[in-house]
């Protein structure tokens, strides 16, 4: 009797058992690390927003509070990649034009991310702080 080579069933059906268990483990991990990677756009584009800021600021004494200007075409445009649209708005511990607050809101793909909302102001201070641990449940925002 000559027996012949290749898998069994049972074989091939553990195999695809593996590799769903693997496939349930592995898909939310790299949900998480996209929302991560988009929120580098924001990240982006308030650093941008901050220093434009700045330069405003040496040059007229004020810090604007539209984007337009400091040199964008619209007043609430998004972030270079389309995740985030930014707003300017007055600080609210300072009088008006000597303090800012520019947040990036979550648009589309990257609305349902932890971190929701991000902003940094005039001093420097970034929201959601590290500590605030219910905004950065998925990693840390900025």
């Amino acid at each position: 009797m000559r027996r012949t080579r290749g898998f069994t069933l049972i074989e091939l059906m553990i195999v695809v058992a593996i590799i769903a268990i693997l496939a349930a483990i592995a898909v939310p991990w790299w949900g998480r690390y996209t929302y991560r990677a988009r929120r580098a756009d924001a990240q982006k584009m308030l650093v941008h927003v901050a220093q434009a800021e700045e330069r405003f600021y040496t040059d007229y004494n004020h810090y604007p509070l539209t984007a337009t200007s400091l040199g964008y075409a619209v007043n609430a445009p998004l972030s270079e990649n389309g995740y985030y649209q930014l707003s300017l708005a007055p600080s609210s511990s300072a009088s008006t034009g000597q303090g800012y607050t520019a947040t990036a809101t979550p648009q589309g793909a990257q609305a349902d991310d932890k971190c929701g909302k991000l902003s940094i102001d005039s001093t420097g201070q970034k929201s959601p702080e590290p500590t605030d641990t219910s905004a950065n449940s998925n990693g840390r925002c900025w």
